[in-house]
């Protein structure tokens, strides 16, 4: 996706900017590429700096008041101090890290409802900041990723939707700020038990660290209660193990010692 507008912060006739994602598809733990146009306006500017930054829309729990927010968590400086003359123009080439938990976007080669990730471009000139439009970025899944998450959908899980919360989950090593929830529907043999199941993975360039969540169906004098799982991989051990008996065995059991599951 390429964005462009006149950068209103510096004024009529100031720079502009067009950044070219030479493929806007990714990985966690991969990098995106492409080049940072700067055009010159009408009179010479001294560019402080150009810089990316990824940025993804956040669910906020504060007390009662929950919000959405656009996050950036990671960001990269493109090129330092330069001068733009009239009409003059500046190109960057960049390579941008993509961080290993960086959540996805893209699942079984559909969008996964609920997820925004894009690339922001940055431009300050006489202290004057414009975070100008956002390129459009697809995250897909990492190969020991979608070994994990292809075992939901042989169990009959269907995708509901997917969000990002911002903390951290207890007893698990985090870099970002937040951590994605990718919701499914129960399967049917779950799902007189439970409403849906819920999977985060927090990936680090060895391994993934695997949380599911099981929101059960409360009964009538009953409340509804969650139970979590969690198990940690390697890269190369998920790439070739097929999850769909563990993960089974693991929900059956969970349901079983609460007694919801005969």
């Amino acid at each position: 996706m390429v964005f462009k507008r006149l950068m209103q912060a510096m004024g009529v006739g100031g720079p502009s900017v067009e950044t070219v994602l030479t493929n806007p598809n990714c990985r966690p733990g991969g990098q995106l590429e492409g080049v940072i146009h700067v055009a010159g306006g009408d009179h010479p500017v001294d560019v402080s700096y150009v810089a990316l930054g990824l940025v993804t829309r956040v669910e906020v729990e504060s007390g009662d008041n929950d919000y959405e927010t656009t996050q950036e968590f990671h960001r990269q400086a493109a090129t330092g101090a330069f001068r733009l003359d009239p009409g003059q123009r500046h190109d960057v080439p960049f390579r941008f890290a993509v961080p290993w938990e960086t959540p996805l976007t893209e699942l079984y080669g559909q969008h996964l409802h609920g997820m925004t990730m894009g690339l922001r471009t940055e431009l300050e000139v006489a202290r004057a900041v414009d975070k100008g439009d956002l390129d459009a970025v697809a995250v897909h899944p990492l190969p020991s990723q979608q070994k994990i998450l292809e075992a939901f959908l042989r169990l009959g899980f269907r995708f509901a939707r997917a969000d990002v919360e911002r903390g951290h989950i207890y007893g698990v090593r985090q870099s970002l700020p937040f951590y994605q929830e990718i919701e499914f529907y129960a399967a049917p043999q779950y799902a007189g038990a439970i409403n849906q199941l819920e999977v985060t993975l927090v990936t680090d360039p060895q391994q993934i660290q695997v949380v599911l969540e099981l929101d059960k169906r409360g009964g009538l004098f009953t409340e509804g209660r969650d139970a979590f799982g969690r198990f940690t991989v390697d890269h190369a051990t998920a790439e070739r193990t097929d999850f769909t008996p563990q993960l089974d065995g693991w929900i059956r059991q969970s349901l079983q010692r609460r007694g919801l599951f005969s």
